[in-house]
């Protein structure tokens, strides 16, 4: 089982946790979970107008060995407005664009969509039970 949560934050309502979205989906192979603007496709989405953020921007997507890997999806655009990073406790990693990382089993962390423009962040949790 794979659990999300998502917050978005902006310099306004920093640390509010108002409208946190969740979302989670068995570990079962092609499972899929993704993250961004178009709600047609994405169990947890962003303000329409937070372009940083792509229509599919992050697809958490479950192996064959029930193992979830992380994608960050290229958009149309050649260079991302924004920037990712995956913690996992002390350790913290940026997400290059297009690449993808498993999620640790049984382990938790945090995935930050940050705006390169403006003080703003969709914060994702996850919780990856073993």
């Amino acid at each position: 089982m794979l659990e999300l949560t998502m917050a978005a934050v902006s310099a306004a309502d920093s640390g509010a946790t108002a409208g946190m979205l969740m979302a989670d989906s068995p570990s079962d192979p092609g499972a899929v979970l993704r993250v961004g603007r178009d709600k047609t496709v994405c169990r947890l989405s962003t303000p329409d107008d937070w372009l940083f953020v792509s229509r599919v921007h992050l697809e958490f997507l479950c192996g064959p060995e029930g193992t979830w890997h992380l994608t960050w999806l290229q958009g149309s655009q050649p260079d991302p407005s924004s920037e990712v990073r995956l913690t996992v406790g002390e350790y913290a990693q940026p997400l290059s664009y297009g690449g993808t990382v498993p999620l640790p089993r049984g382990g938790s962390g945090e995935i930050i969509i940050q705006d390169r423009t403006a003080p703003r962040s969709v914060n994702v949790g996850f919780y990856h039970e073993a």
